[in-house]
């Protein structure tokens, strides 16, 4: 690995270890601060999601989801840069990492991926195929849909409570539905995302 991927990594790695013991995907604005701005400028490539406006049309149309809100979360989920060298030097740090644009765990991946046309594929792949990382949240969101309760009372809208399910989880999911409180991580996941619905339509020309 070059100097320049190693510096980044040390920047991602302040950057995460900084959000505590918790896994850093409730703080989806934590992008790199400017002054750590040598960790995204390494990665070498655009790291705005508007770039997979394409993959998102197509895989949510494919899951039957909705491209707003899968675009929604791949910006929740951008607080990091997303380089394949860089997220499997940060898999050395900590093994139970999360790959690709779509921060996706491996039980996760290996539990969507059955049945469907990429069940052959490997949650290793997931850096390097930005579509196939985009294909498997489209079908989770799908998954997650179909455990969520026709009537939720929570005031929570549906793309909401999908988003809540994708960061937190089916049983939490299922818990907000039914009216408990999301945490403070959750919450934050929440008010996030909400302040990315403007961007996700900008991406995909929805203004």
């Amino acid at each position: 690995m070059r100097r320049a991927k190693w510096v980044a990594l040390g920047a991602l790695m302040a950057l995460l270890t900084g959000c505590g013991a918790e896994p850093p995907a409730v703080t989806p604005s934590a992008s790199v601060p400017s002054s750590s701005s040598s960790a995204s400028a390494s990665a070498g490539r655009n790291q705005d999601p508007a770039r997979f406006a394409p993959q998102v049309r197509t895989r949510a149309a494919e899951a039957g989801v909705s491209p707003r809100l899968l675009m929604a979360i791949l910006y929740n989920e951008s607080y990091k840069p997303h380089d394949p060298e860089l997220e499997r030097a940060w898999q050395n740090v900590k093994p139970d990492a999360a790959f690709g644009v779509a921060n996706m765990h491996r039980a996760t991946f290996d539990q969507t991926k059955e049945g469907r046309a990429f069940a052959a594929r490997d949650w290793q792949e997931l850096p390097d195929d930005p579509d196939l990382a985009i294909r498997s949240a489209a079908w989770y969101l799908h998954d997650l849909a179909a455990q969520l309760p026709a009537k939720h009372p929570s005031g929570l809208t549906t793309d909401e409570l999908l988003a809540l399910g994708y960061n937190a989880g089916p049983g939490n999911m299922k818990a907000f539905a039914r009216g408990t409180r999301p945490g403070a991580q959750a919450q934050t996941y929440l008010d996030t995302l909400r302040s990315n619905w403007a961007k996700a339509d900008a991406a995909l020309g929805q203004r």
